[in-house]
Formats: C-alpha cells, sequence, structure tokens
C-alpha cells in the first residue's frame, strides 16, 4: 500500500508545518480574512486525500491567520467567474468544493478546527467537516449561501450542520444565514469549547497533540464509524461496531494498554 512522509510536504497556497506527529495548516490570506481561491481548495483537497496514507501525521489543527479563520469563497477568485460559467463548469466547482468536504471526513487523522474571528460561507463548512471545534469568543459563525442568492446546501451543510446542532437550530442559520457568536456558537454545541483568542492556537495544538499520543488506529475507527453510521440503522450500526471493535482489539495498541493498566502505568501507543 502506498504510504508518505507528510512532514516534507511543501504548501502552495497556505502555510503547513507538522511538529511531532501534528501537522498544522493555516490559511494565510490575513489582508482578505483568509478566504480561498479555486487553487486553495484543490490543493487541500489533495493534501487531505494523501493523510490516508500519511506515516508521520496523526492529528490535524486547521485554522487561519491574522485573527480569523476563513472568510469563505474569494469574491473576485471565485464568485465572480462563476457567474460566467456554463452549467458544465459550474457543476465541476461544486463537485471540486464537496470534495474537499469529504477528503477531510475520510482521511483518519481528528482534525481539530481553531476558530477566531470570520468563519463565514465555505469556511463555515470546512469547520463543520473538522472533528473538534475549539473558537473564541469574538468569533463570527455564519452560512452566508442565502445572502448572495443561493441554496444553504452547499458543501454537505444541509447533511452536516444537523447532526452537529439539531434540525431546527440549522434550518435557522441556514435560511437566515445571520451571524454566530462564540457564545452562542459553543451554546448550540456547534463549538466544543471557547479559549481566548490568545491561547486558541495553543490550546488546539494541546489537544491535537493528546490525540496523537492516543490510539490512532483506534481514532481512525471512531471516525469512520461516526461518517459510516449516519445513514444507518440501529442494528446495522450496532453490527459494524462490534466488527470495528474486534478489529482494534487484534491491534498492539490494546495489548499495551492492558499490560500498562497491570502495571499501573500510563500506556505509550504506536499506532498498531
Amino acid at each position: 500500500m502506498k504510504r508518505v512522509a507528510l512532514a516534507s510536504y511543501q504548501a502552495t497556497h497556505f502555510q503547513y508545518t507538522v511538529s511531532g506527529r501534528v501537522a498544522t495548516i493555516v490559511l494565510n490570506r490575513p489582508e482578505r480574512k483568509n478566504p480561498l481561491s479555486f487553487d486553495s481548495y484543490g490543493e487541500l483537497r489533495d493534501l487531505f486525500r494523501e493523510m490516508v496514507y500519511a506515516t508521520d501525521v496523526k492529528a490535524v489543527v486547521f485554522t487561519g491567520a491574522g485573527g480569523n479563520f476563513c472568510s469563505g469563497g474569494d469574491v473576485h477568485e471565485i464568485i465572480g467567474p462563476l457567474v460566467k460559467m456554463d452549467m458544465t463548469g459550474l457543476l465541476e466547482f461544486t463537485r471540486m468544493t464537496g470534495d474537499l468536504v469529504k477528503a477531510m471526513r475520510a482521511c483518519p487523522q481528528p482534525i481539530v478546527a481553531a476558530i477566531d474571528g470570520v468563519c463565514t460561507g465555505a469556511g463555515a463548512l470546512l469547520a463543520c467537516a473538522s472533528d473538534l471545534r475549539y473558537a473564541t469568543a469574538r468569533s463570527k459563525l455564519a452560512f452566508l449561501f442565502v445572502r448572495v442568492g443561493l441554496a444553504a446546501a452547499d458543501m454537505g451543510a444541509c447533511t452536516l450542520l444537523p447532526r452537529l446542532i439539531g434540525l431546527s437550530r440549522a434550518a435557522d442559520l441556514l435560511y437566515t444565514g445571520r451571524v454566530v457568536g462564540g457564545e452562542e456558537g459553543e451554546r448550540i454545541g456547534f463549538h466544543n469549547r471557547l479559549v481566548e483568542p490568545e491561547h486558541l492556537q495553543e490550546e488546539a495544538s494541546a489537544m491535537a497533540a493528546s490525540l496523537a499520543e492516543g490510539p490512532s488506529f483506534g481514532h481512525m475507527m471512531t471516525k469512520t464509524m461516526l461518517w459510516q453510521e449516519w445513514s444507518a440503522g440501529l442494528g446495522e450500526c450496532i453490527e459494524a461496531e462490534a466488527q470495528a471493535q474486534a478489529i482494534c482489539m487484534q491491534t498492539n495498541d490494546f495489548e499495551r494498554a492492558y499490560h500498562a493498566f497491570v502495571a499501573k502505568q500510563k500506556p505509550v501507543f504506536e499506532g498498531n
């Protein structure tokens, strides 16, 4: 099977670093509140697809530079060209953006989004596609598609958001496009935790590092099952989880945890 080490990956359209076993992705156009372009969409999609084969990355932090997370698709670089495209071109674009979300959900590493400031449009969907969301009280979440005459059915919003915060609350945000502050975002269950701005990166990285030190094969299986069971019945889910857990019980990490428990020590997981 293809195996790659991603510590040496050289990003073109965002910042990418690896420290220990944690990769950090930083959208880095702070003067425009970190909008996405055609190129950054595609490169992010391809990077998350490569994560499936990574040997050295066990968790990911996804954030933005300059006090904002992501303002969505760039008005001049994306929205302007879109109004001139035919249906074939438009469908290619919407499928590409959806492929980024699918790649984020399919990659085995837990993704921790560190959200400060603006988190709108496609940026809000990057947050939805992450596994955990750490945010600041001053963060501003909004699904703005309705404000530009579009459906809120974009990049999986109509399936991801209701599962995060419930159907009724999701309908409110998707129909109105209103801005949700950090405190409301935490109260309705979108954000896992609120952090002071000066500690946001530190806290998100600490969580990612903690996950990276854990049983990475088990985390992969958990993420897979969370995704797989969304559209399955209870009986199917229980059987799928029985199979997944039995597979995990064959790993060395499971045996390491047992021996550490017997020895009254903290287990050291190695991901196999």
